[in-house]
């Protein structure tokens, strides 16, 4: 009996699956099936069947869990011996597949056929969604997980899910604390292979990513980004509360705060809490005493960067704040705001026990003593005390014997800048203490 072959055309629509049965003994040609009768070896456990003892024996071992093949360098064990030949690879360094076209080499022929669809452009692989194309299977199955909303990779420690097992694996190093790449530089590690390599930039100087509209470079794609928002004005971060807008997602964060008065960073030694860990760092070294900012022109050292680059001013003569209504310029962007309450004469720190108002809040702390009577600077030899710091220092003098305020016409010296104005009136003559009855005129007032 003759077996028939039936050859049927069916239109389907794109993206429709056909199945066509075109008999059994045409199915076996193609090597669809194998007929049991023709295959000497088959599967107990299921419908495999072939021809040769070696291949059923491989096959078993998906059943059995046996992996006879074992790497001598680590743990890895495999069920054929071409993939522990491969496997061996990773430990030689081998890389057998070379590229043609440029010098890429790798250790599996399917990854450097791969690799050539970069040159040739080819991307066989097609969403049916959405024009996305790519030259691998399992980044086309990665990609449609977008559309999808599939997360199958989970954390079992957390909520955490995502798409691809790498991410997954990088994920757990948070529980886990491992962190496997190491710098050799430096003490740097860290739980990601592009974190690493992202930092070796810092060693090498390398800044690969450039500003096209300055001269601005930098050793990451998203500083770039960020930094590009300066040229465009772009403020994508806004608060839902106020008209607050920033840059930068941790910006906007960190001005929640405000709303929210939380305040995440606390101190172990004081009752201190602040919104950003910088100023906790910062408080610190109130406690520590640390003063990591050092001046190379004198021996000021401070724990605020920005102390040390306002100290450096004085060095520099820099004055980059000038009041728009007289000649008067500054260092300081605050004492520029107390300059200008001279102008509009606002006195905006009052005191609640008598009409006493002024420009700085030190100056209302120094009045507030009048009325509390506190005398918090003391002297360790004696009994001294007194409101002002600078008057503890001149007092010290007394007994240090210091008199660091000289004449540069004698010998006189003085331990109060004050002292040496009266005495130099000596050398130039001036009276300005004028009697207002007769023509008499002297350089200091007796009481």
């Amino acid at each position: 009996m003759t077996l028939k072959k039936k050859l049927v055309h069916i239109s389907v629509a794109t993206g429709e699956e056909l199945l066509v049965w075109y008999g059994d003994e045409f199915a076996r040609k193609l090597g669809l099936i194998r007929d049991r009768n023709i295959c000497s070896y088959y599967c107990e456990e299921c419908d495999f069947a072939c021809k040769q003892s070696g291949h059923l024996k491989r096959h078993m071992r998906i059943h059995t869990g046996e992996r006879p093949y074992k790497c001598e360098e680590c743990d890895f064990a495999c069920k054929q011996s071409g993939h522990l030949k491969i496997h061996m690879r990773i430990h030689t360094g081998e890389r057998p597949y070379t590229c043609k076209m440029c010098d890429y080499a790798c250790k599996e022929s399917i990854s450097l056929k791969t690799h050539m669809m970069i040159h040739t452009g080819e991307r066989p692989f097609k969403c049916e969604v959405c024009e996305y194309a790519c030259h691998q299977s399992d980044t086309l199955k990665t990609h449609m997980m977008i559309h999808t909303g599939e997360k199958p990779y989970k954390c079992e420690e957390c909520d955490f899910a995502c798409k691809q097992s790498g991410d997954l694996k990088r994920h757990m190093r948070i529980h886990t604390e491992e962190r496997p790449y190491k710098c050799e530089e430096c003490d740097y590690a860290c739980n990601d292979s592009g974190n690493l390599k992202k930092h070796m930039r810092i060693h090498t100087g390398v800044r690969p990513y450039k500003c096209e509209e300055c001269d601005f470079a930098c050793n990451d794609s998203g500083n770039l980004k960020t930094h590009m928002r300066i040229h465009t004005g772009e403020k994508p971060y806004k608060c839902e509360v106020c008209d607050f807008a920033c840059k930068q997602s941790g910006h906007l964060k960190i001005h929640m705060r405000i709303h929210t008065l939380e305040r995440p960073y606390k101190c172990e030694v004081c009752d201190f809490a602040c919104k950003q860990s910088g100023d906790l760092k910062r408080h610190m070294r109130i406690h520590t005493e640390e003063r990591p900012y050092k001046c190379k022109e004198c021996d000021y050292a401070c724990n605020d960067s920005g102390n040390l680059k306002k100290h450096m001013r004085i060095h520099t003569g820099v004055r980059p704040y000038k009041c728009e209504e007289c000649d008067f310029a500054c260092n300081d962007s605050g004492n520029l705001k107390t300059h200008m309450w001279i102008h509009t004469g606002e006195r905006p720190y009052k005191c609640e026990v008598c009409d006493f108002a002024c420009k700085q809040s030190g100056h209302l702390k120094r009045h507030m003593r009048i009325h509390t009577l506190e005398r918090p600077y003391k002297c360790g030899v004696c009994d001294f005390a007194c409101k002002q710091s600078d008057h503890l220092k001149r007092h010290m003098m007394i007994h240090t014997g210091e008199r660091p305020y000289k004449c540069e016409e004698c010998d006189y010296a003085c331990h109060n800048s004050g002292n040496l104005k009266k005495h130099m009136r000596i050398h130039t003559g001036e009276r300005p203490y004028k009697c207002e009855v007769c023509d008499f005129a002297c350089n200091k007032v007796v009481i």
